[in-house]
């Protein structure tokens, strides 16, 4: 998180916890990648905190830049990869499915880009005031096109999934995301992350909400099939 590092570890240990809950709410395998993206935020957040701890320490200087780049990888390279295809693998609606693959095809190229960024361009976190800014020099030409494909990449999907709720994840996210761009755009990554992670609450919700849903249909099917073994032992 964006605050301190006793922010970051206590965020990180509560939606560590959701993701456990979340994931034993999962009752399909294809709902697993979808399940475990609180567990990807909290690992996140303890990725940051350490790297509060580190920052004013040179002695740490192995672990600061480790920490550094394993939260700008799972924010700018898995994370355009884990949403589009956590939907996809839940969707069922052949049709939406050709939508869904182009914009993980985007999300490919996307996570490539900062991969070879992150690789060959400079990184430099520095902790500002209350929020840590990572300083690159990542080709600035290419910095907002990258920016608006990452919005689209991320969110999109979720507008079109047919899983029960989904939009109300696109929605909270868009506006965290505004709220980070208008109020704290020069800790973008950061602060958004910050804001992202409070989406595993609502993750928490759709998948739980389809678990009643997939019981109360199986309890249904059961009753049916029950009744028909009943009907069959009457007749004979």
């Amino acid at each position: 998180m964006c605050f301190s590092p006793e922010a970051s570890f206590a965020g990180g240990v509560i939606i560590s916890a959701i993701g456990v809950a979340t994931v034993t709410k999962v009752h399909k395998p294809s709902q697993l990648l979808f399940a475990s993206i609180p567990l990807f935020f909290g690992l996140q957040q303890f990725a940051e905190g350490t790297l509060w701890m580190t920052l004013p320490n040179p002695d740490y200087l192995a672990v600061q830049k480790f920490v550094t780049y394993l939260f700008l990888i799972m924010a700018d390279v898995l994370w355009p990869l884990m949403i589009p295809l956590s939907v996809l693998f839940m969707e069922e609606n052949k049709k939406k499915k050709p939508f869904l693959r182009t914009l993980l095809g985007l999300g490919i190229v996307l996570s490539s880009y900062y991969a070879f960024c992150l690789l060959f361009y400079n990184v430099t976190p520095r902790i500002m005031g209350f929020h840590i800014k990572y300083f690159t020099d990542f080709p600035k030409s290419v910095a907002l096109p990258a920016f608006f494909v990452y919005l689209f990449v991320t969110i999109t999907p979720l507008f079109i999934s047919s899983v029960k709720r989904t939009r109300v994840l696109g929605v909270f996210m868009f506006l965290s995301c505004a709220v980070t761009a208008i109020f704290f755009t020069q800790y973008l990554t950061s602060v958004w992350c910050f804001f992202a992670a409070l989406i595993s609450g609502v993750i928490f919700w759709i998948l739980r909400d389809s678990k009643r849903k997939f019981i109360f249909e199986k309890s249904e099917v059961l009753e049916k099939l029950n009744k028909s073994v009943e009907s069959l032992l009457k007749i004979d």
